[in-house]
């Protein structure tokens, strides 16, 4: 029984579902009396917090009306203190406060010892002349949202309102994708048996209209509908500019619930919220479209950050799951244009080396023409596998080409759990993401095949052991620039010419094959020439003049060359030129480091370019170290390591080191120069007399 006083009235309503209409008619019948014209919205907010109160509080509500100046405040209490009340955003059944966002002129909550109180107010009567009275430091306000509602929230008032015209059981808005399946929306009132309508909503007609009574006639999965409870349906279209973009379903567990009536009653409010939700939903179809070209944009700049083939496949997967896929798969084909797995990622990890397991069962088929479907698990493969891996042979998977240059390198494969359906967007995405990704993958491969090339040319230009030479400890370092992808200048070699040893260190003038070809020149013309004993001087004068009868293609070419000639007691006669190369340094056991200035013309500039000779003894303990000016050139801002003496100064501190030591040495040395990468390649030779 309601109780009235100065404006306020309350009562009490039971924990049951009845309960929600009742509260609903109490608010719409008391404010009415008090000459408010509209109602709707103080009504559909009072069946929001009715309903939150008896699914999440459950116990008896109280519903306090009152008229605050030109507001209307209504007040909705329970007995449970603790039950917190959902929120818009909290991952919780139910939908929370969504409602007072967007509708009430404020709103908030206030918990007491007996329980806790959700409260909000509307305009009422005169309401501009009537500002509403400050909130309490108790409650908790929300100021009303400017922004548009969303579809969500316009397809929940939907409901809500049928509901309260046709005393439903529950409402359901559902709505057409692009592909003109219909998903649901929102819902209104307490669903009978959890989810299960939804099962019995799948495939409904979007046009559908009509009375089902004792579901006679309908079009739906009758099963599924009466073991959800439901007895009788009313349902009608929505639709804009004569086309069908969702259908509205009141159901109800009595059989005979509904009337033709309702059909036109349903029909009249699907009609005046179809235009809204439409035009919601292009614009949230908008927003989602800017997004994904936004991923689209990162997912092409991640990509092109990479030239690692397996590293540009597992970021395509990981771009895809779980965004678009829950598991993906990266094909390419191999010599026999047959794909092969190469990477596999899944959204569950636990579930990636079963998967991949799985896929290696596969036998090898060509890629596929076109995307579609792919029924590459049917049947599923047999032999000793993991019992997960068997949990994905009944997913939906779909396949894309992966094509560049024209040239079909693979395919993606991409799949969801049984029963999932993957949307035109995701695919058309994912058809994207595809063609960027076969370009990425492609430029990965040829450039790994790039730098193996490279690779296996450096290592045919440089000795592929150094010979141990009687008397001396050889060691020799070598450092290319950059990330390998193109053949360094830098060379060196030590070799035999009966009984002396002849060395070599140079750096022919760029990268790539035009140096690469001087380089192989240059190494192979050392070694014929001196076996055939020419000496130091005739054998630049000669390297000197092929090179130049390359032409134009040649580079120029620095070269320190020498000979080691053994004198008996541990001593070595070095006979060394120079030609454009940095003189060699040499190291005294008292760590005196001394070196010429002058270096004579580089090869490959002047036909008529001399070479002059020099010698130096070496005893047990000296060394000679030679190297490139990559070395000396290592910079660190303006200032280079062979400034001012640098290298010499290093070379003071490998006094008692072994050949391999100094030459380790120095190149930590020179890396700690500098935090920069090294643009130029980097050779050292270090030939030290045995003690």
């Amino acid at each position: 029984m309601a109780v009235e006083k100065n404006a306020k009235t309350y009562t009490t309503f039971p924990p049951e579902v009845a309960s929600v209409a009742a509260a609903r008619r109490f608010v719409g019948g008391t404010l009415r009396g008090w000459g408010v014209d509209d109602v709707d919205d103080a009504m559909l907010l009072t069946s929001e917090l009715v309903t939150n109160a008896i699914v999440h509080a459950g116990t008896e509500v109280e519903v306090v009306c009152e008229l605050v100046g030109g507001l209307v405040r209504v007040e909705v209490h329970d007995r449970h203190q603790a039950r917190r009340v959902p929120v818009p955003g909290d991952q919780v059944s139910g939908r929370g406060l969504l409602f007072p966002e967007t509708l009430a002129t404020s709103w908030g909550v206030t918990y007491g010892q007996g329980g806790k109180n959700v409260w909000f107010t509307v305009p009422g009567i005169g309401a501009a002349e009537h500002p509403p009275p400050p909130p309490s430091h108790e409650e908790i306000v929300s100021a009303p949202q400017a922004a548009r509602p969303t579809v969500d929230q316009l397809a929940q008032r939907t409901a809500q309102a049928a509901q309260d015209i046709l005393g439903a059981d529950c409402v359901y808005v559902l709505l057409a994708d692009d592909d003109a399946e219909l998903s649901l929306r929102a819902t209104a009132g307490v669903r009978p048996e959890g989810a299960a309508l939804e099962i019995g909503l799948e495939g409904a007609p979007v046009g559908g209209r009509g009375v089902y009574a004792d579901l006679g006639g309908s079009p739906y999965n009758l099963p599924a509908l009466q073991a959800a409870g439901i007895r009788s349906l009313v349902t009608a279209p929505f639709t804009v500019d004569g086309r069908a973009i969702g259908l509205l379903i009141a159901a109800s567990r009595d059989p005979g619930h509904f009337i033709e009536d309702d059909v036109e009653r349903l029909q009249e409010i699907a009609d005046r919220q179809a235009p809204s939700m439409e035009r919601a939903r292009l614009m949230e179809l908008e927003r989602a479209r800017r997004g994904w070209l936004g991923f689209l944009a990162e997912a092409s700049s991640m990509l092109a950050g990479t030239l690692d083939q397996q590293m540009t496949m597992a970021l395509v997967a990981q771009l895809i799951v779980p965004r678009l896929a829950t598991w993906c798969a990266v094909f390419t084909v191999r010599d026999t244009d047959l794909v092969s797995p190469a990477y596999a990622w899944h959204a569950d990890e636990t579930m990636v080396a079963d998967l991949r397991t799985l896929l290696e069962q596969l036998p090898p088929a060509p890629p596929p023409a076109e995307p579609g479907p792919w029924e590459g698990f049917t049947p599923a493969p047999s032999g000793d596998l993991p019992e997960t891996a068997h949990r994905v042979t009944g997913d939906v998977a779909h396949v894309f080409p992966l094509l560049a240059r024209g040239r079909k390198i693979g395919m993606l494969v991409v799949g969801g759990p049984k029963g999932a359906r993957f949307t035109r967007d995701a695919l058309e995405l994912t058809e994207d993401l595809a063609g960027r990704a076969a370009l990425a993958i492609d430029n990965a491969r040829l450039y790994e095949e790039q730098a193996d090339m490279s690779r296996t040319l450096q290592r045919s230009l440089l000795p592929p052991e150094i010979p141990t030479v009687p008397g001396l400890d050889v060691a020799v370092v070598y450092e290319p620039a950059g990330e390998h992808s193109e053949v360094g200048g830098d060379f060196y070699d030590v070799f035999d010419v009966g009984t002396r040893w002849r060395f070599a260190i140079g750096d022919v003038c760029g990268t790539g094959p035009e140096a690469a070809a001087v380089t192989g020149l240059a190494r192979h013309a050392l070694r014929i020439l001196g076996r055939e004993n020419h000496s130091i001087p005739e054998v630049l004068e000669r390297l000197n003049a092929l090179i130049l009868e390359e032409g134009t293609r040649a580079r120029f070419l620095t070269l320190l060359h020498g000979e080691l000639e053994e004198l008996g007691e541990g001593r070595v006669r070095v006979t060394y030129a120079t030609a454009g190369h940095p003189p060699p340094l040499f190291l005294s056991p008292s760590g005196v480091v001394k070196s010429e200035e002058d270096s004579d013309l580089m090869l490959g500039v002047f036909p008529d370019a001399t070479f002059t000779v020099r010698t130096e003894i070496l005893k047990p303990g000296h060394l000679l170290m030679g190297f490139t000016d990559g070395v000396t050139e290592r910079r660190a801002g303006k200032q280079l390591l062979g400034d001012d003496g640098g290298l010499e100064r290093i070379l003071e501190g490998c006094v008692d080191l072994n050949a391999g030591a100094v030459g380790a040495k120095v190149m930590r040395a020179v890396r700690g120069f500098s935090v920069e990468p090294s643009h130029d390649d980097m050779a050292l030779i270090v030939l030290r007399v045995e003690e």
